[in-house]
């Protein structure tokens, strides 16, 4: 493997993380961490295992919120990897608990899929076109021309814009699709109304997820294959950050960043077994990692969906 040492700044931040207690909890992104393109990773089902039989608290994250946590966690188990329902966060979930903070039993207009729709109605929002409290803007496989017209004009009509997360495009089999940012920004460019984000790199979701867990920053570590989202967000919710070479970034990608994760690893693998003590084995803290036999477009940027 070849090793680039980052900027030697970064050294505080990696003294900091090894200053800190021994029993972390997790938050781990899902795709690109522990999936990627409906496979499970290297060392995913290992991890996952050590961090219940040590009983560590953990809580996976997506921004996708076309899927209910159930949805997922059948998703998971299909790839062999056993994670409760209670441990799975979603940027739906994440905005329904936003929307339930802000105004208690409000009401929205929603364009989304079940995974939206079922959390604000488990937070007791009413779902309506009729002088809707909130426009909310999800993930979709439809976009319809007519959802979108309806929105428009109820924002004009003074609904508040609440999206949840500004991904612009999300894989699929065939091919990149738009997602929730790129429908937020005609809807933007229509009425001159920005949406507010709630999901990934909004540190609003780390800080309900951690809520969610009932685990504090100071012991809690996000683990992540994007600078822009996850170590981000991780990063200005106050946790410790680890980035993952398995999905969306490259070593390039990591360097061109004026932020940095606390550590950088090729996959979750380099955890197994050191899930208490993540700064003390495997690759050294505070470097950025070019994975062994594998083909890193170092211009690459980030592009996908977590």
């Amino acid at each position: 493997m070849a090793l680039h040492a980052f900027d030697r700044q970064h050294e505080a931040v990696i003294g900091a993380a090894k200053t800190q207690p021994e029993r972390w909890n997790y938050l781990l992104d899902m795709d690109g961490v522990l999936v990627h393109e409906e496979h499970p990773i290297a060392g995913a089902d290992q991890l996952l295992a050590e961090l219940a039989e040590q009983e560590i608290g953990f809580m996976v994250l997506t921004n996708n919120s076309i899927y209910t946590p159930r949805d997922l966690r059948a998703r998971l188990s299909a790839n062999g990897l056993e994670v409760p329902e209670k441990s799975i966060w979603t940027s739906a979930l994440a905005t329904a608990r936003f929307l339930d903070s802000q105004r208690p039993g409000g009401s929205a207009y929603v364009i989304g899929e079940a995974g939206l729709t079922t959390a604000l109605h488990e937070v007791g929002y009413v779902l309506t076109d009729r002088d809707p409290d909130y426009v909310v803007l999800g993930e979709t496989r439809t976009y319809s021309f007519t959802a979108i017209t309806k929105a428009v004009r109820l924002l004009e009509a003074g609904a508040r814009f609440i999206a949840t997360n500004p991904d612009e495009t999300g894989p699929s089999r065939e091919g990149l699709l738009p997602a929730t940012g790129a429908v937020a920004a005609l809807i933007e460019r229509a009425t001159g109304r920005a949406p507010y984000y709630v999901g990934k790199p909004n540190p609003l979701m780390m800080r309900s997820a951690l809520r969610a867990l009932g685990a504090h920053s100071e012991n809690t570590l996000m683990v992540g294959d994007r600078m822009d989202t996850d170590v981000r967000a991780g990063m200005e919710a106050g946790m410790q950050t680890i980035l993952v070479m398995s999905g969306i970034s490259g070593p390039a990608t990591a360097e061109s960043f004026p932020f940095r994760p606390t550590r950088v690893i090729e996959s979750i693998a380099e955890l197994v077994g050191a899930a208490s003590t993540p700064f003390s084995v495997g690759v050294r803290t505070g470097t950025v990692v070019t994975p062994g036999n594998t083909d890193v477009d170092a211009g690459a940027g980030e592009t996908g969906r977590d």
